[in-house]
């Protein structure tokens, strides 16, 4: 054991220039990270504003008590339960299925320019992105004025709860399509091109080569990430909701993270969106844990 602290001292004395850089993103994790934590307290204290930052009684679960009685909560529950389904449904699979079409272009050039159109949504701010959807979809919008040209009537999309998950879920296929290609791409670079060569001499055709060698290589990438989005399963796009959503589409658009952000910060009830946003953590610890679990006994891949 002190042979090899000491290795480990002569280590960080060697190169402590390099392990100097981890300093920063240390501290940051630190100050943003780990120290919110201790503002969960206030789920199980009941905090008024001016007093006591860690609350001022102890209540211990009357809060989780609350949300098991809040009728409202259920139903943001189902909003989010079935926006991130559609989510990992839909969008997940859509840049693996991308990227292996990609693989497939023999032309360089227009690879690249397919590519880089597709990354560029990714990196329009979420204000900017909700913006062009407000415009596209209102009464005399884009696609109003295209429904109308096809002896349609106009819809006030963005005002009715039943196309709201549909806009959502088109927005998040278009700005995550290329995006999410590229560790698919470079997972696909690194397949032994010996593996193909020798399916082609079995007399195996592009789909059976796709199947057999091309899906299997990219298996991995393709668990990590799954745990890594079932881990985030909860977590919807809190910032795009918050934009697009209205009183009129609360029905379906409404989810914990707008409702943790409207009792928190706007009705000032501290101690119960706390204790909100804690029950949705734990959810997704649960998640994550139990799809490693799954995937390691079911492909042998895993996070850990």
């Amino acid at each position: 054991m002190k042979e090899k602290r000491d290795n480990a001292f002569k280590l960080f004395k060697r190169d402590w220039q390099l392990y100097s850089l981890l300093l920063l993103p240390i501290i940051y994790m630190v100050i943003f990270k780990y120290g919110p934590m201790f503002g969960n307290i206030i789920a199980f204290r009941r905090f008024m504003p001016g007093g006591s930052i860690l609350g001022e009684k102890w209540v211990g679960l009357y809060y989780f008590k609350m949300i098991l009685s809040d009728p409202t909560f259920f139903n943001v529950l189902t909003n989010t339960l079935v926006l991130a389904a559609l989510s990992l449904i839909i969008c997940f699979p859509a840049p693996i299925i991308f990227a292996l079409l990609l693989n497939e272009l023999r032309s360089k050039r227009f690879k690249k320019f397919v590519q880089t159109a597709s990354y560029l949504p990714h990196f329009f701010s979420v204000v900017v992105v909700a913006g062009m959807v407000l415009e596209l979809v209102s009464i005399n919008g884009a696609i109003n004025n295209l429904v109308e040209f096809f002896s349609g009537d106009r819809i006030n999309f963005i005002q009715l709860p039943e196309w709201f998950r549909t806009i959502y879920i088109g927005t998040e296929m278009w700005q995550s399509l290329g995006w999410g290609a590229i560790l698919y791409l470079a997972a696909l670079a690194g397949i032994n091109e010996e593996l193909y060569e020798a399916a082609k001499i079995d007399g195996a055709n592009r789909w059976k080569q796709t199947i057999h060698i091309t899906i299997p290589g990219i298996l991995p990438t393709i668990v990590v990430l799954l745990i890594l989005n079932i881990g985030n399963f909860l977590e919807v796009g809190f910032e795009k909701i918050l934009l697009l959503y209205n009183p009129l589409t609360y029905e379906t658009a409404d989810v914990i993270a707008t409702y943790v952000y409207r009792i928190g910060l706007q009705s000032s009830n501290f101690s119960y969106a706390t204790a909100m946003g804690l029950f949705e953590s734990i959810i997704g610890l649960i998640l994550v844990f139990s799809a490693n679990y799954i995937s390691k006994r079911v492909t042998d891949n895993s996070l850990w």
